[in-house]
């Protein structure tokens, strides 16, 4: 008999993990990518929203006719705004103003109100951190979910992506690349993962601009640069990122994130975002070094419909001198 799955918040995660042939064949490893886009609304942060809306029920912080507040760079957003929907809450978000036009137009779409805010450092009081935060603060019956501190995103990875990774690779995994923002993904991840087997590898993969990369392999949280990328590098440590168990850190450019994005597409058919193409850079990566034979598994986060007008958008490359030219690889080289 077929299962039936309970409404949209029952059918979050359960995604499936492919292999990416011509990164495999490449490396010599096999290179296996869970399709989070898969989710019901489109990416690797509905889990994060489902639990932590549920974790805030339980706890008595989300009542009835209730408003979801978070500020975010739009996929944890987009999953909140479906989540509330399904559960009964008004939803309101705050949001950098350099985000992708799609993902504030979904947003909207969704039902959310969107309150765009100066992109911003974290130190400013105009960061759309700090903008939910004190949102939250002003209406009444609101929950912040505070995703970068809230523990329920990081344990919807634990209890759920990394047994899920562990079962459909059937414990054969020699090492887990990912990317991170709020940390939740590779704090749950790889906390579950070096519970089943301590000498599975983990490593960061960090985009310029964010401090995660020299903190893993300094201590310091210093950066330089920027990034095209979305949703992904930090400059400041989170409860999140504390629970993630790393062997190591590599760094990726946007140079390598839009050609392995178009590489993807044009090669293997798969339409992800900018996330997701740097963590398949950081796949590429973690397989050499381990050398042939190995299993890399790593998450392509959210699909490429979301940065149309900007990591598909000839125009929009062609302004940042970011082109793809490559025909095959070599970029990595």
């Amino acid at each position: 008999m077929t299962a039936i799955a309970a409404g949209f918040c029952g059918t979050v995660g359960h995604t499936p993990l492919l292999e990416i042939p011509s990164l495999s064949s490449a490396t010599g490893c096999r290179i296996l990518g869970k399709a989070e886009w898969l989710n019901p609304g489109g990416s690797v942060k509905d889990r994060a929203a489902l639990f932590m809306v549920l974790a805030a029920e339980a706890a008595g912080k989300l009542a009835a006719g209730g408003t979801v507040v978070e500020g975010t760079a739009g996929n944890t957003g987009i999953g909140l705004a479906l989540v509330a929907a399904a559960r009964g809450y008004r939803c309101e978000i705050a949001m950098p103003e350099n985000q992708s036009p799609e993902k504030i137009e979904l947003l909207r779409a969704l039902g959310a109100n969107v309150r765009l805010t100066p992109a911003v450092p974290f130190s400013d009081p105009n960061n759309y951190y700090h903008v939910a935060r004190r949102l939250a603060e002003e209406l009444p019956n609101a929950f912040w979910a505070d995703q970068f501190e809230n523990l329920a995103n990081a344990e919807s990875h634990y209890q759920t992506t990394g047994p899920e990774i562990w079962q459909q690779t059937g414990g054969e995994v020699d090492g887990v690349v990912m990317a991170a923002g709020t940390g939740g993904t590779i704090g749950g991840v790889t906390a579950y993962l070096k519970a089943q087997n301590p000498h599975l590898v983990t490593y960061l993969i960090d985009p310029q601009g964010s401090g995660l990369y020299n903190y893993v392999t300094t201590g310091s949280l210093a950066a330089e640069g920027s990034s095209i990328t979305e949703g992904i590098g930090i400059r400041r440590l989170t409860a999140n990122f504390a629970r993630a168990r790393l062997d190591g850190a590599l760094q990726g450019s946007d140079r390598e994130v839009v050609e392995m994005a178009h590489y993807l597409l044009h090669r293997e058919g798969l339409f992800v975002g900018s996330s997701a193409a740097l963590n398949a850079v950081g796949a590429v990566r973690l397989a050499r070094k381990l050398g042939p034979g190995k299993t890399i598994v790593t998450i392509l986060c959210d699909g490429g419909n979301r940065y149309q007008s900007r990591l598909f958008a000839k125009d929009w490359l062609a302004e940042k001198g970011l082109q793809p030219t490559a025909q095959g690889l070599e970029f990595l080289d």
